[in-house]
């Protein structure tokens, strides 16, 4: 039998374990919430910390708090930010509403180590207690909200890094690729010739467009309600609170933070976080198209169109020998799955606030954190696993555009769209290239006929054949 202590609450006595530095709300949480058998993800604990050792740090500044408290406070906020004590914040993420049972762990956890450092007991909650001193002109409404915007922001560096690094190794591989023509696909059929390094080149835009759209909905996650109180009106708070917290946690996080302006419509809204994640799901759907493309493109290798080869990370079946599976992109797309399935929640926990109030925020929380660690993992692991190390086929990818059927596209200009849809046509029936349509029947004469299939130029703008002797309306004549 774990030993146990006593403690109360305004529900009454509940036995606690003797060495957790948590307390009875804890444990009260953990009975009323065995949901998911998780643990709040690291950036949240972290985010609550930092405001709680911003606050001791504000009150000690005005007077409020006792310094001698407050250093208490602060030393052991330092310690949990110094990776101590991370066992003791146990709370379930579907718990109560507003995220009251994480705050307390947190109040609880940190007024416990506190009162050890000053050589009382866990438990007595005396001389710092978790609701007076800890969470001194907090409340959950106005520490979970900056909470979440913090944690955003303190994750948004990682992801920003790790994609940043994907965008580069797919720009690598445009330049890499910028010689090899292949055949276009569009609604999986054939199209005109693109350039593989011109695939690669657009994916790398996609990431950088994604990651600007990221960034630019981050923004607006700095501006803090914190010293909003109870309903965002400040009570209980001292008129200096407000921007002495926002310089405060500007030190303690190395983020750039604005006072917000209107702390009840702060408090009120989720839409800055909606709105950051709705980006984070559209990341992921770039994301995703990409991971399924490289998927195709490596279809084979016999009876696929293996035009390129991605690095063998693992055997691909544990029954047919020698096969290799595109499995980082296959992950890649699980995780995108599941980034586009967070955003749905958060998308209606953030419609679901009520009056002063979103109660909703803890699976807000857990799921716009979640796609933020997943999309960065996935993100590094595609890049460095995967992307870094493709390599073009280039015969393949020479064999199947020379078969497009698409190639009668160039010859519109010359003879025609209706004479071109008759050629391809023709193509595909009888198995015979264009170009040696186009000879067979004559239907250009010799000198112009490389110059209007010329693969290469047709990869970029303009009209095939424009540069060779006679027009389209002559050849027709």
């Amino acid at each position: 039998m774990t030993d146990t202590r006593r403690e109360k609450d305004p529900l009454g006595p509940l036995d606690v374990p003797s060495d957790a530095l948590y307390g009875v709300q804890t444990v009260r949480a953990q009975q009323n919430f065995p949901i998911s058998g998780l643990r709040p993800l690291d950036a949240f604990v972290t985010a609550q910390v930092w405001i709680k050792k911003a606050a001791a740090l504000a009150h000690k500044e005005t007077g409020r708090l006792d310094p001698k408290l407050a250093d208490a406070i602060i030393a052991a906020a330092d310690e949990v930010l110094a990776g101590e004590h991370r066992d003791q914040f146990i709370v379930d993420p579907y718990q109560a509403g507003a995220g009251t049972s994480h705050n307390m762990n947190v109040n609880e956890v940190l007024a416990n180590r506190a009162n050890e450092m000053l050589g009382a007991k866990r438990g007595t909650y005396s001389p710092v207690h978790p609701n007076d001193h800890v969470n001194m002109a907090q409340s959950t409404n106005d520490t979970i909200p900056t909470n979440i915007r913090l944690a955003c922001l303190s994750e948004l560096g990682k992801l920003d890094a790790s994609f940043e690094r994907l965008r580069s190794a797919l720009a690598a591989k445009g330049r890499e690729f910028d010689d090899v023509v292949k055949a276009g696909r569009t609604h999986l059929q054939d199209a005109m010739p693109i350039r593989l390094g011109q695939e690669f080149t657009a994916y790398s835009g996609s990431i950088a467009r994604g990651l600007r759209r990221v960034r630019e909905a981050a923004d607006y996650l700095r501006d803090l309600g914190i010293g909003g109180s109870a309903v965002g009106t400040g009570v209980t708070v001292e008129p200096e609170y407000p921007a002495l917290m926002n310089k405060y946690l500007r030190q303690i996080t190395g983020l750039e933070l604005r006072i917000g302006q209107d702390r009840i419509q702060l408090m009120q809204s989720m839409g800055d976080v909606a709105g950051f994640s709705a980006q984070l799901r559209v990341l992921a759907i770039d994301l995703s198209k990409i991971a399924s493309d490289l998927r195709l493109m490596v279809m084979g290798p016999r009876t696929g169109i293996d035009e390129i080869t991605l690095p063998a990370v693992q055997p691909g079946s544990s029954i047919m020998p020698g096969k290799i599976n595109p499995s980082i992109p296959e992950m890649v797309n699980q995780v995108c799955f599941q980034v586009i399935g967070c955003d749905t929640t958060v998308t209606i926990a953030s419609e679901h606030g009520q009056l002063e109030l979103n109660v909703m925020m803890p699976v807000i929380a857990f799921n716009v954190l979640l796609s933020l660690r997943i999309l960065t993992n996935a993100a590094g692991v595609l890049a460095d696993k995967c992307v870094s190390g493709i390599s073009a086929n280039r015969e393949m990818c020479e064999y199947w555009v020379e078969r497009s059927a698409a190639l009668a596209t160039a010859l519109a200009p010359q003879i025609g769209y209706a004479k071109a849809a008759e050629i391809s046509k023709q193509s595909v029936k009888e198995g015979v290239l264009i170009r040696d349509l186009v000879k067979r029947e004559k239907l250009l004469p010799p000198d112009q006929i490389d110059d209007v299939l010329d693969l290469r130029k047709m990869t970029d703008i303009g009209v095939p054949g424009a540069s060779s002797k006679g027009t389209g309306a002559k050849s027709r004549s």
